[in-house]
This record gives C-alpha cells, sequence and structure tokens, in this order.
C-alpha cells in the first residue's frame, strides 16, 4: 500500500470530508474517493461512514488511521536520518500569526543561513486554527498560535486532542498602532471610547476552537465599531495605516524599526480582557532540528528587544 494513502486518509479523518480534503491535497474529488475505495477494498472493512457530521470513521478504521499516523511518524523519523543535519541542505518550516516581532525574529533567522548550503524555508502567515491544521498534517514542523487569554482552557483543550505540545512564547497586551498624523497619535494612552470614531483595521481571526461565532465576546468587550477594514496582509495594513491616517489596528508590540519606516506610533488603551498570548506548537513525537533551535533563539531575542516603553 502506498504510503501517501495513509496521508490521504488521515486528511479525510481531520476534514471530516471527501471534498475538502481532495482540496487541501490538490487532487480531483472523484480521484480521492477511488483511493478511499482501493484501501478499504485492501484491508477489507470500510474505513469511512457517512452520517450527519460528515465523514466519519468506523470502528475499525479508527484503528486503522492510529497504525497509519504512527507510520507516517516513523517514516519521518527515517526522512530524518537523511535531513539538514547530515546533508548541506538547511530545512525549516513555521506557521504564524501576523505579528511584526515574529517577523523580525523569523528575519534575524535568515541572515544567519549559510547561503552556500542549498534552503529550503517555508513560511506561512495564517489564523491559529489553520496554523495548528498545518501542523497536526506535517504541513509544517512548527506552528505559533495567538489566542486571547480568556479562551485559553479551549485552546488548550483542543491542542490535547490533536497531541500537539506548547511553550508560551509571550504574554502581551495589544496595543492601538496607528499613523503619527492620526488624531489621537499625541495622547499617550488613548480611551477606547474615542477610537470608536475611526476606523479599524481587522486581521479577522475570530475563530475559537469549539465555540461558535454567536458564542464570542468581542475582544474589547465593547460594541463593535461601525467602521472596519477587514484586511490579512500585515505590511498593506501598515501601507493603509500610513496612507489613511483615520485608521488604526490593534497589535502584539511592535519593533521600533518597523514604526520609523512606516511613520506608525502604538499607545496603550486600557479595556477588560486585554491579555493575549504567543505559544509555541508542535507535534509531540516532532525532534526539534539545530535550525529549529536557532529560530526559537531569534525570537526570543527579537521579542526582548520590543519594550512595552518604546511607543514612539
Amino acid at each position: 500500500m502506498n504510503i501517501l494513502f495513509f496521508k490521504y486518509a488521515i486528511e479525510i479523518e481531520r476534514t471530516r470530508s471527501i471534498t475538502k480534503a481532495a482540496e487541501n491535497l490538490y487532487m480531483a474529488q472523484p480521484n480521492l474517493s477511488k483511493i478511499v475505495k482501493e484501501i478499504e477494498d485492501s484491508v477489507g472493512f470500510s474505513i469511512f461512514e457517512r452520517n450527519s457530521r460528515g465523514v466519519i470513521p468506523t470502528q475499525k478504521g479508527l484503528r486503522f488511521l492510529d497504525y497509519a499516523q504512527k507510520i507516517l511518524e516513523q517514516f519521518e523519523q527515517i526522512n530524518k536520518l537523511t535531513d539538514s543535519e547530515t546533508i548541506d541542505r538547511q530545512d525549516f518550516s513555521i506557521s504564524i500569526p501576523r505579528g511584526s516581532y515574529i517577523a523580525r525574529g523569523f528575519t534575524k533567522f535568515a541572515m544567519e543561513l549559510d547561503t552556500e548550503k542549498e534552503i529550503n524555508i517555508n513560511i506561512q502567515e495564517t489564523n491559529s486554527i489553520s496554523t495548528v491544521e498545518n501542523v497536526i498534517s506535517h504541513k509544517f514542523n512548527l506552528g505559533i498560535i495567538r489566542y486571547q487569554t480568556m479562551y485559553e482552557n479551549y485552546y488548550f483543550d483542543y491542542l490535547a486532542d490533536k497531541h500537539l505540545g506548547h511553550d508560551l512564547i509571550w504574554e502581551f497586551e495589544y496595543l492601538a498602532l496607528m499613523s503619527k498624523n492620526h488624531p489621537l497619535a499625541m495622547d499617550d494612552e488613548v480611551k477606547f471610547s474615542k477610537l470608536k470614531s475611526y476606523i479599524e483595521i481587522v486581521h479577522g481571526d475570530t475563530v475559537v476552537p469549539y465555540l461558535n461565532t454567536a458564542e464570542l465576546q468581542y475582544p474589547l468587550s465593547e460594541a463593535v465599531p461601525q467602521k472596519r477594514i477587514y484586511l490579512y496582509e500585515r505590511f498593506n495594513q501598515f501601507e493603509l495605516l500610513t496612507s489613511l491616517s483615520t485608521t488604526y489596528m490593534w497589535v502584539s508590540p511592535i519593533p521600533g524599526r518597523l514604526l520609523k519606516r512606516y511613520g506608525l506610533v502604538q499607545r496603550k488603551c486600557a479595556f477588560l480582557n486585554n491579555r493575549y498570548k504567543d505559544v509555541l506548537v508542535y507535534r509531540k513525537d516532532y525532534t526539534f532540528t539545530m535550525l529549529d533551535k536557532k529560530f526559537i533563539d531569534k525570537l526570543f531575542e527579537s521579542r526582548n528587544e520590543v519594550s512595552l516603553k518604546q511607543y514612539n
């Protein structure tokens, strides 16, 4: 049996949909359905069944998928016998939130790569749920998730359910980021009531494990602003903040060099539940490489450079 078949089956279990799994695997849905039939014919029992919740594993299917996951994990360990620490190739992959100090840490890491060796680096900015999915599906080795601390138990349960390990990187308060020409830029600490008059730029990452949209509280525990622009690319956000001085957005503390480059300032703003965490996530069986450890060192170095006293 082709080892890729195990990966296909695990993706179906994760998405609870053959159609969605096929999309994620960049293949046609009929082809994936055919492969599932071939696998089931080969093992002699049904792995999946359809019900109101979608495509779910049968009892024997659960055992099959457990063995398949272990086989993939062992295969990954075999691949590591010829990984970047034994050949002249530098492999590194991570899925991250849109955080400037994290991007700065990655830049510092990339600047120290050996340009005489082969480089294979994969980094993606996305939301926390997608990051978890990226890690458990082996698309990325590491991930960083960001969440509001009031939802921490939901995230910890979710990570435990996905058999992921986690380490705290930073706990911080969001700051209001705006142009130095913003009407509130001269305030040492802005009041949220004043921000309601201006346009908020939003990342749009509002998903929390096990909660639907109706159960989520607006992060600022205030009425939702009526003036909002959803924009997912970090540097496009900076350009808009610079060009449209009536906009602002909520961010983790940003390195001073970026503030100067884009003519921005960050200001404290007191409001309820303004506590967030960035957490490193990884598969529990994963062995950190030397490059992984170097990135983490640079990440913490970047975090330490960002002082909450440096608002201007």
